[in-house]
């Protein structure tokens, strides 16, 4: 899909453009709610990591993209360590249609900002005294295509609700 993002991107005639104005952290969080006694603690540690993301409009052509990353880790029901990053950007796009200026900020936008959320969420886990974790890769372009299919999914089965509570109306 990026290598599509630009054909027929341009809207009007407009020359198409994508800048970052700004990169910072929005929100950042660190808990170890049971230290120092979880440093002793035996067993497999269990990570569980959410991803979100949230876009909101400033201005003409100006977006603000936050990416929020949390990483909970568990040993048994004990947490170990809890930390959440909400990483933003302030962008400008002008000259994207509708579709094209979606996919930039669902799919370039939060890989702009995913290194910075990671960064940071490896910098909180060690400085809280555990050993470094670092964030694989994410493909914002996987979820962005599995986000629209499960649009495209509920706007199909809206309409065939419609559907079929005419056709028991009419019956």
């Amino acid at each position: 899909m990026s290598a599509n993002l630009t054909e027929g991107a341009v809207q009007d005639g407009a020359q198409a453009a994508f800048n970052v104005q700004k990169i910072y952290a929005k929100d950042v969080s660190f808990e170890a709610p049971n230290a120092p006694l979880v440093f002793n603690e035996q067993g497999q540690p269990e990570l569980n990591m959410n991803l979100n993301q949230k876009v909101g409009k400033l201005a003409d052509d100006v977006y603000e993209v936050v990416l929020g990353v949390t990483l909970t880790c568990t040993v048994g029901e004990k947490t170990i360590y809890l930390a959440e990053v909400a990483q933003a950007g302030i962008f400008g796009l002008s000259g994207f249609d509708d579709p094209t200026l979606d996919a930039m900020l669902g799919i370039h936008c939060p890989t702009v900002l995913f290194p910075y959320a990671r960064q940071a969420v490896s910098d909180l886990i060690n400085q809280g005294g555990f050993p470094p974790f670092y964030l694989q890769p994410i493909n914002f372009e996987g979820i962005y295509a599995e986000g629209l299919r499960r649009r495209a999914e509920q706007v199909a089965a809206a309409s065939e609700g419609s559907t079929v509570v005419s056709e028991g109306g009419n019956a």
